[in-house]
């Protein structure tokens, strides 16, 4: 079969397409037909080293499709099921193995594409909605990257959640998309202070909450955005890691509170991962949330869809689709 490999970490030149012989699952594990996989920053940091994983490796966590092949102790989950996964052995390749604990049935009114693009991402805008920081209704809450894949996902559950959202984008063809997905307000970046915007938006109190999957480069701005006893929730590094800095400063600027969730520890057990991706697909086929896909790349064009997504130009979920 074909599949995706990386043998030393760099740019997306790295991802190399290879032959491969088809992995036999092991126990508790199934084998499932890739129809399509979501592409996620933190494929970038495997790549780039960020985030290290012992080389050579197939990139790729998100995959859904079809099982093919079922080990010892794999539960009531068959082969011809349609499943999803965000916690693949390496997606990027035309069959991955998973493990049951770590895997999902794709409800009938869920496209396995759909599937794909929402898992991982929705799993993680759900968590930062509903248990980082729980919203409640009346609460502003600041979204960066509000047109990417965990942006709009994350602006919708905001909503369904009562919160006023204030979006962070970087051209006004993404602002017309966050709020077309219910953004209260968009800011363009290119031409807007954040910080002083949400300022003048909540008539210079600040917002109760920034989530920012950004990192180094907005990091002050995103604490100076915030009330007194807000949340910074910093889950992502889109432009580099945030630097080290003391504690002292959050006292500074109100008495801050400040958390770097993990996704994993959030979906820590297989009930509560279906419990949640239960959730988000019952919303999906009630028409409650949309999942918008941007761009599909084919297995062979990897490195171009990896250039797409750190250019921060493209809106929704990229797909390869082998």
């Amino acid at each position: 079969m074909r599949a995706i490999r990386i043998h030393e970490t760099g740019g997306p030149e790295k991802l190399r397409l290879e032959d491969v012989p088809l992995p036999e699952p092991g126990p508790g594990e199934v084998r499932l037909r890739v129809e399509a996989a979501g592409l996620n920053y933190v494929d970038v940091y495997h790549r780039s080293g960020l985030y290290p994983r012992s080389r050579p490796f197939t990139p790729g966590l998100e995959a859904a499709g079809v099982i093919t092949a079922a080990g010892t102790g794999a539960g009531d989950f068959r082969v011809g099921e349609r499943v999803a996964t965000a916690r693949a052995s390496g997606a990027y390749a035309d069959e991955t193995l998973a493990p049951v604990a770590e895997l999902v049935r794709v409800p009938d009114g869920v496209a396995t594409e759909t599937a794909a693009a929402l898992l991982l991402q929705g799993l993680t805008a759900h968590a930062l909605a509903c248990d980082v920081f729980p919203l409640k209704a009346g609460e502003v809450a600041l979204v960066h990257a509000a047109a990417g894949g965990v942006g709009l996902l994350l602006t919708q559950i905001a909503k369904k959640r009562g919160a006023r959202v204030i979006g962070c984008v970087s051209t006004d063809a993404k602002a017309a998309l966050a709020r077309e997905t219910g953004a209260d307000h968009a800011i363009v970046t290119a031409r807007e202070t954040f910080a002083e915007s949400a300022r003048r938006l909540t008539d210079g109190r600040g917002v109760d909450v920034v989530y920012d999957s950004v990192g180094k480069d907005t990091f002050e701005a995103s604490l100076n955005s915030l009330r007194p006893r807000g949340m910074m929730v910093s889950y992502g590094n889109a432009s580099g890691p945030v630097p080290a800095f003391s504690p002292l400063l959050l006292t500074q600027k109100g008495s801050l509170f400040f958390t770097r969730p993990s996704f994993g520890h959030y979906v820590a057990t297989p009930g509560e991962l279906r419990e949640r991706s239960g959730e988000l697909f019952r919303w999906v086929a009630q028409g409650a949330l949309k999942v918008r896909v941007g761009e599909k790349f084919p297995l062979a064009a990897a490195a171009e869809a990896h250039r797409a997504i750190e250019s921060r130009k493209t809106t929704g979920k990229v797909l390869l689709v082998p």
